[in-house]
């Protein structure tokens, strides 16, 4: 006995899957003669459909963390800090430079102490030139 319709109208009555209904074998003949939605539910209160729970693992709901803004956000403006530092920094750098008050090699060194941030910033990088003249 082909109960295809059946089921589908019990799914648009339950609002549910097709997989979780469930006709019991014993009332097969009342559900075949349901047509309507309320036959339907009528059956459902009787005990004839079952609509079975949701199978399989349900996903974890997690709480997001309240942080303070936007994760780019954050990521750009720490690239712009830095971006803005670094000009600064090589500027000043290049001008001790053409003064001649810095040698190629030390320069080159002080270049690299920029890019990896070990100067805050530009009163940082004269005190440690005022170290290194000395």
């Amino acid at each position: 006995m082909n109960l295809n319709k059946k089921k589908e109208l019990a799914k648009r009555t339950f609002g549910v899957g097709e997989k979780r209904i469930v006709f019991i074998e014993s009332r097969l003949e009342d559900i075949k003669e349901a047509i309507t939605k309320q036959d339907m539910r009528d059956l459902r209160e009787d005990g004839a459909i079952l609509v079975t729970n949701v199978a399989g693992r349900r996903r974890k709901i997690t709480k997001r963390s309240r942080s303070p803004g936007n994760i780019r956000k954050k990521v750009n403006k720490r690239k712009k800090e830095y971006v803005t530092i670094t000009r600064k920094l090589r500027k000043h750098l290049r001008g001790e430079k053409e003064q001649g008050n810095l040698s190629k090699e030390e320069s080159d060194d002080l270049r690299k102490k920029v890019r990896n941030r070990i100067f805050k910033s530009k009163a940082q990088l004269k005190e440690h030139l005022r170290g290194i003249k000395k």
